[in-house]
């Protein structure tokens, strides 16, 4: 078997789903193991543009199983119609649903909503989907499991259940809003969006254990980045779930994996959506978010952007426990001049959190050069010009992981792939 695991070195929106396009098209399985309906994954290839929302991206190999994991928490509504939305641009992707997953109901919604409103300028910047609310009603042992679909009856009673749980408390806590809920209609509601792909719950566990005996070649894509994750990220403005390459093998329903390869994937230039802190932002950054489309797939929201920020992804790839980095969007610093490295922060003390929440830090920066002209054709390191090469080999030093991918374009051909090696500093061996 060869397990490769996906994921975010910095805030997420790094480029992980053209990542695990182009590499799903060799693999058996694609799998999501955490997360649910908040945030997505833009994938171009030869089939179109799309705009994933809890669907992994290796769905575009007809021959390869999409396994949305336990670890997930399920909009059903919104799972169905991103297959609609598949399905009139000719895609209809092989589906195993976890039947362990947490379903996320409108009421979450809703709720997520509301506090965000309620906290105002001390919002944890949510996307309002109502991801934390399913997650925290996971943790309190009231959640609906997706399995629970194919029994109406054990569902309607559940669902029962928690209302008579949940509507006190949001009827004290949002005093001026209306909560009218009744467990049978819901129950008909979920029963009614789900049928399209109800069929496919299941036991990933099962499934993903025997392909593992037969040597199946397995993707796993996490959602979001490092400094998202709900332990180690910057707390309070986190995701709800791990976002870790460590969590795959539980979110997925393979707890004992031992994956061969970890890629970290992070962007030529830092970015960031939602609240938190980028301290590499740039002053003027407007005409290059537009230049780059640096807009939030769920949301639509602007991406803060930054210059590249080698202290965290260092420290995000670390957390990731990653062999290697995939590097997107090379081919957007073109033309630019001059390019800016945070090598290092300054600050008072020494010993500097993990995800800095202060604004008194100040990024070190090195100054490279910009090259210039059009890389997109490009498909081997030693074509790029010197200033991209030096600027990828930089990189690699400071974040001590040698850099295997570098996307030069949107499209799944625009790659450039490196062999793996040893760095002076560690990373990978082959």
């Amino acid at each position: 078997m060869t397990a490769t695991v996906i994921v975010g070195a910095n805030w997420g929106d790094e480029g992980k789903g053209r990542i695990v396009d182009y590499l799903a098209v060799d693999a058996t399985a694609s799998i999501r193991f955490q997360g649910g309906n908040n945030a997505g994954h833009t994938v171009i290839n030869d089939a179109g543009t799309f705009k994933l929302n809890q669907l992994p991206s290796g769905i575009f190999n007809p021959d390869c199983l999409a396994v949305l994991g336990p670890g997930m928490v399920i909009s059903p509504e919104a799972l169905s119609l991103e297959l609609t939305r598949l399905a009139a641009a000719g895609i209809s992707p092989k589906l195993l649903i976890s039947d362990r997953a947490t379903l996320n109901l409108p009421l979450h919604a809703q709720q997520d909503t509301l506090e965000e409103l309620r906290l105002g300028d001390e919002a944890y910047g949510s996307t309002r989907r109502g991801i934390a609310p399913a997650y925290g009603d996971r943790v309190m042992k009231k959640a609906m499991l997706v399995g629970w679909l194919l029994q109406p009856e054990l569902l309607q009673r559940r669902l029962g259940q928690w209302l008579d749980w949940k509507l006190p408390q949001l009827r004290a806590l949002y005093p001026e809003q209306r909560f009218e809920h009744c467990a049978s209609e819901l129950c008909d509601y979920l029963l009614r969006v789900s049928a399209p792909w109800r069929d496919a719950i299941g036991d990933t566990g099962d499934t993903l254990a025997a392909m593992e005996r037969a040597g199946a070649t397995l993707l796993f894509e996490a959602q979001l980045g490092a400094a998202r994750d709900l332990v180690y990220g910057e707390y309070p403005w986190t995701t709800s779930s791990s976002v870790l390459a460590a969590y795959a093998g539980m979110g997925s329903g393979l707890p004992a994996l031992r994956p061969e390869r970890v890629i970290a994937v992070a962007k030529a230039f830092s970015s960031s959506v939602g609240t938190g802190t980028l301290l590499t932002a740039m002053e003027q950054q407007h005409d290059f978010r537009q230049h780059t489309g640096e807009f939030g797939a769920v949301t639509g929201r602007p991406r803060n952007i930054g210059h590249f920020d080698a202290v965290a992804t260092a420290r995000g790839a670390r957390l990731q426990g990653a062999t290697e980095i995939a590097l997107t969007k090379l081919d957007c610093l073109s033309d630019l001049g001059t390019l800016k490295l945070a090598c290092a922060y300054h600050h008072q003390n020494t010993d500097n959190p993990l995800w800095p929440q202060t604004q008194t830090l100040q990024p070190i920066y090195e100054t490279l050069p910009s090259w210039s002209g059009d890389i997109t054709h490009i498909r081997n390191f030693a074509e790029l010009p010197p200033a991209a090469q030096n600027y990828v080999l930089r990189i690699e030093q400071l974040v001590g992981l040698p850099v295997t991918m570098i996307s030069v374009g949107p499209e799944r051909g625009q790659m450039i792939l490196r062999q793996p090696r040893r760095l002076r500093t560690g990373g990978l061996v082959n």
